[in-house]
């Protein structure tokens, strides 16, 4: 539910359904210089839900080794986009909000 004020973004043409996560200012800053490709994700808009975050990269990416995850997950998302692969982490989605307990 927290995530519901998103879907404003999402009118408003701001943000997608579904993309890479958007981050902080300071973690672009400082990832981009650590993560070959960090800044290809940008390239897109972003969105409420994501390819890295169903396969369990959500939240806190309190190591690089996490962030490095996440955005090999988010350019796999880029280079492989199709409605059918949206259609799935929407679905996936919301399983993974009813049946995880650790899911925020």
């Amino acid at each position: 539910m927290d995530e519901f004020p998103q879907f404003f973004n999402v009118l408003r043409g701001n943000m997608s359904i579904v993309g890479p996560r958007p981050h902080a200012v300071s973690h672009n800053e400082l990832y981009r210089r650590l993560i070959k490709g960090y800044m290809i994700r940008h390239k897109v808009k972003p969105g409420i839900t994501g390819w890295a975050q169903i396969n369990g990269f959500r939240g806190e990416t309190d190591t690089l080794e996490k962030m490095q995850e996440r955005i090999k997950f988010d350019l796999d998302y880029l280079r492989n986009w199709s409605l059918f692969l949206d259609l799935y982490i929407i679905v996936k989605t919301i399983s993974v909000v009813i049946k995880d307990k650790n899911a925020y």
